[in-house]
Parts: C-alpha cells; structure tokens; sequence
C-alpha cells in the first residue's frame, strides 16, 4: 500500500503548490474588490478656525468648524455601466458639508465619482462630476490601492479639479497599526465658488460679476493602511480666500476659511477598527493563504518521498532456524529440503 500513498500524497503536494502562486496572482485580484453598495460617513473638526461672516465681510475667529462627509454607491448606476465596460465599476455619491459654530451651511460640495472596483483607478463615464461640473479625473481619490505601494500617487483634488502628486513621507505606527504617511500640498489657486453660497441672494454668478474670486490652498496628510489601502486619519490645513471686486471693501482679500481640520476621534477608533478586520481578510488571499498551500506541499512531498524510499528498501535476511530454500535439481526442478538430524 505504501506506493499508491505516495502517488496520492504526491499528487496533492503538486496541487496545493501550484495553487499557492494561483491564489495570491489570480485569485486575489479577482476576489478582492470595493462592493458597489458601500455607505460611509465621516465628521471632521477645525478648532478652532478662521471664518468670513457674509454680513460684515470680515474674517472672525471662532471655536469650531464641523466638516461632514458622507458617500454612498449608487449600485444601479454601477451595473449600467459595467455592461458598456465590461469590468467591476463602483460609482461614489459623495457629498462634503462644512457647518459653523451656529449650525449654518457654509458651503456644500458634491462629487460623483466612478473607479475600477479592484485597481480603484478612475472610469471615466457620463455623470462624472464635481459640484455639477463635468471632470475626468486622473489619479486616486478617497482610497489608495490594496496593497499600496511606498512610491507617490497621482491624487485628485476636488476644488482645483486637477490632480497632482502625493507623496510617500515613510513608515508610522498609528493606534498599533503600521500606515504609511502621505503629504500633498495645493498651491494658491484660484477656484470655482461653490454653487451653493451661505447667504441668500448671493450667488456665484452674482460674485463673479462683482470681480471677486476665490482662492484656494492645502497641505492635505494621510496616514493609510497599505494592505487595504484605506486611510486610517486624515487632516487638512485648509485656506480659502474672497479676492479683489466690488465685493470687498477696498478690493483686497480675506478670508474665507482656514483651520487645521482633523478627523474626530470616535471615527477614528470605528475607521481603525474596521480596517483591522478587512486587513486579516485581505492578507488571507495574499499571504496567510499562499504561503500556507506552500508550506503544506512541502510536507506532502517530503511525505510522499519517505513513503517511496520505505518501499523500495530491500527485505531483511530470513531469520536463524528458518527453513532454506530448496536446491534446484539436476532436471532444474527444485527439491524440498529434508530437514537432517544431527
């Protein structure tokens, strides 16, 4: 039996160690993916900050500026344009609230965004937009790729609508967890007043009239998670500013808004813990998983040889006291040996 063993045993040494490359360069970037139904929502702070009051155009300090955002996959808008792409598309309805201390709106932007559900590059489709107005973005935007690289990416940037680098700053440890550090800074721009202005009766279009335009500055930081890809904390020194026209008195500047603005702490715990869990399933494919296919096919295989080399030992010399085999005969016929008494 110890021969039809090994050819067993071996057979599966050879299968579990071919499927060990299969399952880390096949299966995982088939498998691993962002669902297209995703909801997630996400409160920043700036305390304190700088913000203009529409009624006396002056920039005033005050003790807190919250930032909601929230996204939320349009699954039906994701399967309509799969057909036409032929791959796993997620389409992102996200939208970003900026509320001051008094719970007023001061500006509210939204975005529709669609990537590839695996590489999370951008798909380039009808309805790709930022605050209404058409964009083709380049670049990664709110996530990084699994298994993110330590190289600087291509980041798109929502109130330029153009992208630019982010760049790696190295290795960190964040709330135990081992992140890689991203900084990319936006030089004053002059961009897009939002659609939705503050104050009623003002808006952007009455704005421009005026001659006054907004300018825009950020040194954005990100600490992400490079087995999922997700970003674990984010921040902002964030800078806006009116410039110029009839709007301000004596056709300078001020500011629009300006404030570190920070993740809350309870999002980062639930990012954190969230993250931690996806990481273990995302290193079943890529690690765990492979390596352990691996490791198994060594074991049947060394298995496999000790069971062939057993088999083909040769048999131990018969015992003392044992009958000898027969002599063979003049005829070649063998004769049965006759026991002799001494």
């Amino acid at each position: 039996m110890r021969r039809p063993a090994s050819l067993v045993l071996l057979a599966l040494a050879v299968f579990f160690t071919a499927l060990s490359p299969l399952m880390r360069w096949y299966a995982f970037p088939r498998l691993a993916k962002i669902p297209p139904g995703q909801y997630q929502d996400m409160v920043l702070e700036a305390k304190p900050a700088t913000l203009l009051d529409y009624g006396t155009m002056k920039a005033e300090r005050v003790p807190e500026v919250t930032i909601v955002q929230t996204l939320k996959g349009d699954v039906a808008a994701s399967e309509r344009i799969e057909q036409s792409a032929g791959r796993d598309i997620v389409v992102w309805d996200t939208l970003s609230y900026v509320v001051g201390p008094d719970g007023k709106m001061v500006s509210e932007i939204p975005e529709r965004y669609l990537f590839d559900a695996h590489s999370q590059e951008p798909v380039h489709a009808t309805g790709e937009m930022v605050d209404g107005d058409p964009v083709r973005r380049e670049g990664i935007e709110y996530k990084w790729p699994f298994l993110t690289e330590k190289r600087d990416y291509a980041y798109f940037d929502a109130q330029t609508r153009t992208s630019a680098p982010i760049h790696y700053r190295g290795t960190r440890t964040f709330h135990g967890l081992e992140v890689y550090y991203f900084e990319q800074t936006i030089p004053w721009t002059n961009v897009a007043l939002p659609k939705k202005m503050p104050v009623k009766g003002i808006t952007p279009e009455s704005v421009e009239k005026m001659g006054t335009t907004r300018w825009y500055s950020t040194k954005r930081m990100f600490w992400v998670e490079p087995v999922t890809g997700a970003p674990v904390n984010g921040q902002e020194i964030h800078k806006e500013e009116l410039r110029g026209g009839d709007l301000l008195p004596g056709g300078g500047k001020v500011t629009a808004f300006a404030g570190h603005v920070k993740m809350r702490d309870d999002y980062i715990d639930s990012t954190v813990a969230l993250v931690t869990s996806q990481r273990t399933l995302v290193l079943l494919l890529t690690s765990y998983l492979p390596w352990g296919f691996l490791l198994l096919g060594g074991v049947l295989l060394a298995l496999s040889l000790h069971l062939e080399a057993r088999g083909r030992r040769p048999r131990a010399p018969a015992a003392d006291g044992a009958p000898a085999p027969a002599p063979p005969s003049s005829d070649g016929v063998s004769v049965p040996a006759r026991n002799v008494d001494p």
